[in-house]
């Protein structure tokens, strides 16, 4: 049975980022499987400066057939040759109402699910909901996307990666494409590896207008200027993995993403902040 390549978290973030273990050989029947749970904190969403902290589970699968789930994703690998992985994916991408939250925060004065931890009629109410853009605007379902992914090994430690995704938005006409390159985990000391990805995502307008742009009905009921979004370029990101395994079976594994909006999302009167760091730590268990 083979190692996968990194563990993955899953969560809940705005964009769906492919994440795809490598395809080595595995006994037929046999499968991989790390299952845990973590914290994460992160933007309330993309482009917010308030933060939020939550419980996340992770986990990451992958069967000898090729098929796998790894975050939020799942997919299935149908190359068998070496050095290229491709094939059908799928990610959830999930619900976005006005909070930016959704349910299961922990707020930074340690209460539970209300917004920024001010109750109705508190001092920090105020503040919270001048900050919170999305108060008024029209909430975005939870959406399954659908497309592909392929990846090529530049040798046995670096990885490019790439995939599309669509249907995102109320409309469904949402659409992405990330593209990245990866540094495999490499061994900084006895149990320890680091691992490091950067990219870029492609977005088309319908998408950018899902999430960046502000309609005229949502305009009157939220307060925020009337913006129309593009498409192209929506963002940049960087992150570093540290994973410890502490023994054959459980696992220490931290991550940290930053990204910085671009172009006309981060020109969007929803945005507070275009530059934003996600991390999440959890402790994972190898079946």
């Amino acid at each position: 049975m083979k190692k996968l390549s990194a563990l993955a978290l899953l969560t809940t973030c705005c964009a769906a980022h492919a994440q795809t273990p490598a395809d080595d050989p595995m006994p037929d029947g046999s499968r991989d499987m790390y299952v845990g749970l973590g914290l994460q904190s992160a933007p309330r969403y993309e482009g917010a400066s308030l933060r939020r902290t939550r419980l996340v589970p992770a986990l990451q699968i992958q069967w000898s057939n090729g098929i796998f789930v790894s975050g939020m994703n799942a997919g299935m690998h149908l190359s068998s040759q070496p050095g290229i992985e491709y094939g059908p994916l799928l990610a959830l991408q999930p619900r976005r109402d006005e909070s930016g939250v959704g349910s299961g925060a922990i707020n930074p004065d340690g209460t539970w699910g209300m917004i920024g931890g001010a109750g109705v009629g508190s001092p920090g109410t105020a503040k919270v909901l001048t900050a919170n853009r999305l108060v008024g605007m029209e909430p975005i379902g939870t959406r399954l996307l659908g497309g592909g992914f392929f990846n090529y090994y530049l040798g046995t430690q670096w990885r490019l990666t790439s995939s599309v995704l669509w249907g995102a938005g109320n409309d469904r006409h949402g659409g992405f494409v990330d593209l990245g390159v990866q540094r495999l985990a490499a061994n900084i000391a006895a149990h320890h590896t680091l691992s490091f990805s950067a990219g870029a995502i492609v977005a088309n307008r319908d998408y950018n207008q899902s999430y960046f742009g502000v309609n005229v009905p949502n305009a009157v009921r939220s307060g925020n200027r009337y913006y129309e979004a593009h498409g192209g370029l929506k963002d940049v990101h960087a992150g570093v993995r540290w994973n410890w395994s502490i023994s054959p079976s459980w696992m220490v594994t931290t991550n940290v993403q930053a990204t910085r909006l671009l172009n006309s999302a981060a020109d969007s009167t929803l945005v507070t902040r275009p530059t934003n760091l996600t991390v999440t730590a959890a402790v994972a268990y190898r079946f």
